[in-house]
């Protein structure tokens, strides 16, 4: 379960990535970490569906309630002191819904609408909330979450701003930085082929050849 949870969040951060990559061959990277996540998730949630059959008299209920909607887009605006999150849901059971609020990202998962379930998540926020001030609206045709921040101040995103796609200011003088950064966070979470591929082009690249390192990932 813990697994699955873990690869569903990796998921989410990979799509946000892939949404505001410019360069093609970056985008084509995070898509091919995107099919890899979502083939190991695929498998995590085979089994565990079969762990379900196999005990006793298992709930129909609670398999279904594995699989979730991402709910990817929504509306939201701010003022000094909190954030609000604007879903539109119709049909929403307060008794069947479920709020994790922590200080830097929030889960919330809305059961049995329709005969489907939803899930809002943001695995890693722009800056601190204060969980225990955090709260869910249900309105007839929408849900409204409230996020109260741990400091006043103007977001400019709601999502986590560590943009790997471009160097920082110490790197400015070498313009290959942002990227060998980014190839190290995909090593880590790639497969053995990804891995071989990347360090294939993280070596050309250190002994100074005049190749453009993720051009082999392609």
């Amino acid at each position: 379960m813990a697994d699955e949870e873990q690869l569903r969040l990796d998921l989410d951060e990979l799509r946000h990535l892939e949404s505001v990559a410019k360069r093609p061959r970056v985008a084509s990277l995070l898509a091919s970490e995107i099919r890899n996540i979502e083939a190991k998730l695929s498998v995590v949630t085979a089994a565990v569906a079969q762990a379900g059959v196999s005990a006793e008299k298992p709930s129909v209920a609670v398999i279904a309630s594995k699989c979730y909607v991402t709910l990817g887009s929504f509306s939201w605006d701010q003022d000094n002191d909190k954030i609000k999150i604007y879903i539109f849901l119709e049909g929403v059971d307060e008794e069947k819904m479920e709020t994790f609020f922590k200080p830097m990202s929030v889960d919330i998962k809305f059961h049995d609408i329709r005969g489907k379930n939803y899930r809002c998540a943001i695995p890693k926020l722009n800056k601190e909330i204060v969980p225990e001030k955090c709260k869910v609206a249900i309105k007839p045709t929408k849900v409204i979450i409230t996020l109260f921040k741990a400091s006043k101040g103007n977001w400019l995103d709601l999502y986590f701003k560590e943009d790997k796609l471009k160097p920082s200011l110490d790197k400015e003088r070498d313009p290959m930085a942002g990227i060998m950064d980014l190839m190290k966070n995909m090593y880590e979470d790639g497969d053995d082929d990804m891995k071989r591929t990347i360090a294939k082009a993280w070596t050309d690249a250190r002994s100074g050849k005049t190749v453009d390192p993720l051009s082999r990932s392609l």
